[in-house]
């Protein structure tokens, strides 16, 4: 005979954890991100972002009324870069 027991706590914390991991990979594969997603992915404050990036026009952005919006994709390009050279 096969006995199961379950801790509802331990299975409670489990499945938060998965869910939040689900929702970090769905926020990943977004399209376009706010500013705050932004500065997040960057771990930097939103001043720095807007002396150290959006200063540059080349760093790629939307405005759409008074909200930012960032093309994940072509911003890992434009930071990839921007580190090379940094480097330099």
């Amino acid at each position: 005979m096969l006995e199961i027991k379950l801790d509802d706590e331990e299975l409670k914390a489990l499945f938060l954890a998965e869910v939040k991991s689900r929702l970090d990979k769905i926020e990943l594969e977004t399209l376009l991100m706010n500013s705050k997603q932004l500065c997040n992915d960057l771990s930097l404050s939103w001043p720095t972002v807007e002396k150290v990036f959006l200063s540059d026009t080349n760093f790629p952005r939307i405005r759409v009324g008074s909200k930012w919006l960032f093309p994940r994709k072509e911003v890992e390009r434009y930071i990839d870069i921007w580190a090379i050279e940094m480097k330099k």
